[in-house]
């Protein structure tokens, strides 16, 4: 006789869900800590401290990857920014006017600049623009091509950005702005785009942090040393060395910047989630 006809107590093997879910993370881990331990018995690591961390190099960058390299990817990226904000917000408010030539080429402008390479428009910009326009020159020389390259790019995703921005005010807001007597125009320029840019500074600032990276692109409008970033940087000098270290060096140069701004992008993201 079992002990269910007996009347005794049912015993169970069934795991409740959350038994289960601690099962499953304890796997998780398991794996993860395998993959870990499995990495570092491995790896050959006194080859790649010998080719990727050599300590004499690394020093010999020092200032000029700073001074030189870090400022000029810097410099690209803000103006590579700047250029792309004002664009965005024309390209922005055309994708909403009401005259539809107008939103057509914006959209014409948007689904081309999005579905492009970045690479592609700097070679645009580089070689296509001079032919062109045969006498003409960018003004501000490669500092110039690098915002008009970045800028092109970044702007078709602003543009959306802001569109979205904008439409997520509310309504309400531009009735109000009118019924005291406000323009249209003067409505969008005093009551919406404020709003709206208070909505979209996350993702702008994700786009900076983007435009950082796809700065380093400028080797392909062949630079001079003194115009040199970071990647570029890091290359040439991996090449006359033969060794990696500047370019471990240059990435952590990179890492210096983007990290910081990732944890400003999480607080806005998390403040504008709050004020919501």
């Amino acid at each position: 006789m079992d002990r269910a006809a007996a009347g005794g107590p049912v015993v169970t093997s069934r795991l409740t869900r959350r038994q289960r879910r601690r099962v499953s993370q304890g796997i998780q881990y398991a794996v993860f800590v395998a993959a870990v331990v499995l990495v570092a018995v491995l790896a050959d690591w006194d080859r790649l401290r010998n080719q990727f961390a050599q300590k004499d190099l690394a020093s010999e960058l020092f200032p000029d990857i700073i001074t030189v390299a870090l400022r000029n990817t810097i410099v690209y990226t803000l103006s590579g920014f700047a250029f792309g904000l004002v664009l965005g917000m024309v390209v922005a408010l055309m994708r909403l006017s009401s005259v539809a030539p107008y939103r057509w080429v914006a959209s014409v402008y948007i689904e081309l600049f999005r579905g492009l390479p970045a690479l592609l428009i700097f070679i645009f910009v580089g070689v296509a623009v001079p032919l062109a326009f045969p006498g003409t020159e960018i003004p501000g020389g490669v500092y110039g091509k690098v915002a008009l390259g970045l800028g092109l790019v970044a702007a078709a995703y602003m543009a959306e950005t802001i569109r979205a921005g904008i439409q997520a005010v509310p309504r309400g807001q531009m009735e109000a702005a009118r019924s005291l007597g406000f323009s249209h125009a003067r409505a969008m320029v005093s009551v919406i785009v404020p709003q709206a840019f208070r909505i979209v500074i996350p993702p702008l600032t994700n786009e900076l942090v983007l435009l950082f990276k796809d700065s380093s692109l400028v080797l392909f409008l062949g630079v001079t040393l003194s115009e040199r970033e970071l990647t570029k940087f890091g290359r040439d000098l991996a090449s006359q060395t033969a060794n990696s270290t500047p370019i471990l060096v240059a990435g952590l140069c990179y890492l210096l910047v983007t990290i910081p701004l990732s944890l400003v992008v999480r607080r806005l993201e998390a403040r504008t989630e709050k004020a919501r």
